[in-house]
């Protein structure tokens, strides 16, 4: 009996790693998009059910006034937020000029002298 060596096809392996990538991707869209649909909801309805405090209602929210907040107070703040933001950054001049500054020589950084050897 002769046993021939296995030969695989290229063009059907092709198509095999075609048909896995392609389940694979659209599997995950799949799930993804389940997942937006029904899973966020249900864990925003969950968030909801356990954060939930009292509810207020604007009637329920008296108009307590403070009585020491004035508007000379309120003009102090308006004009430090507009200095802050407007009015503390300069507009400055985007020209930049590069000078070139001639070194002068020095042997101690010159490293002509380490090049050669005088060895004897």
């Amino acid at each position: 009996m002769i046993h021939l060596p296995l030969q695989i096809d290229t063009l059907s392996e092709g198509y095999v790693i075609l048909i896995t990538g392609l389940t694979v991707v659209f599997s995950g869209l799949l799930l993804l998009a389940l997942f937006f649909n029904y899973g966020l909801p249900l864990m925003l309805y969950a968030y909801k059910i356990i954060s939930k405090g009292p509810d207020k209602k604007i009637a329920d929210i008296s108009p307590k006034v403070n009585e020491d907040f004035t508007g000379e107070i309120a003009a102090a703040i308006s004009v430090s937020i507009h200095m802050y933001l407007k009015v503390q950054h300069d507009d400055e001049n985007a020209i930049i000029t590069i000078k070139q500054i001639r070194k002068l020589y020095s042997p101690w950084s010159s490293k002509i002298y380490g090049t050669y050897n005088n060895r004897l």
